[in-house]
């Protein structure tokens, strides 16, 4: 079984992305029955889904997931949802900064994950990782691959998705103090691709499990 496993460079300031420390991870270690491909993208907007289709285009994936960093995240955050918008707070590494622009002209107005969210929200839950479900991946470059990944595997029955990573101790603008750790990152993703692994092969359905939100 094969995975893509995509990250980000550094954005806004920051010095370190967790999305990227966790996919080279990935690069250096190997899983049971699973080999994974990491690919580091460029926060920028239409450049990143250049090198996501490129990406894609290589080989013949079981699953794709694609990883971002969120500062104001303190859990694992999968994400429900992507939505055919751009209106970026910031710019991105070479100033774009599109406002109220679509992702795909005339595409859908969005997108749900194609992962099995609450079967690996449950799963990490169990395990005891900090575990949450999004219903939104923002605006920015980050909701940006995620819809356009959707996009792209619509239909095609590949599991794909977007997850969010809080930020590594002391590496982003808005915090001084550790959010996760970077062992705790890569044992929560290692847990989520060993679930998602289990899924494909087991056929099984999505599970009901509460992770809704009333903000």
């Amino acid at each position: 079984m094969r995975f893509l496993l995509t990250g980000f460079e550094p954005f806004g300031g920051g010095v370190q992305n967790s999305s990227r420390e966790v996919v080279d991870y990935f690069n250096r270690h190997t899983l049971e029955d699973i080999e994974i491909d990491g690919v580091c993208l460029p926060c920028v907007f239409h450049q990143s889904l250049d090198v996501l289709s490129q990406a894609i285009n290589q080989r013949a994936y079981d699953a794709v997931i694609a990883l971002g960093q969120a500062d104001i995240r303190q859990a694992i955050s999968i994400e429900r949802i992507a939505i055919n918008v751009d209106d970026a707070r910031i710019a991105d590494n070479q100033g774009n900064q599109p406002i109220d622009e679509s992702i795909v002209v005339n595409g859908l107005d969005a997108y749900f994950s194609a992962l099995p969210i609450k079967y690996l929200a449950s799963s990490l839950h169990e395990q005891g990782i900090a575990v949450e479900v999004s219903q939104t991946a923002g605006t920015f470059a980050c909701n940006h691959v995620f819809y356009y990944l959707q996009h792209t595997l619509f239909k095609t029955g590949i599991p794909s998705g977007f997850v969010h990573l809080p930020a590594l101790p002391h590496a982003s603008p808005f915090h001084s103090s550790t959010v996760m750790t970077l062992e705790n990152m890569t044992q929560g993703i290692t847990a989520l691709l060993i679930s998602l692994k289990e899924h494909i092969l087991t056929k099984s359905t999505d599970k009901k499990w509460s992770a809704g939100a009333i903000d």
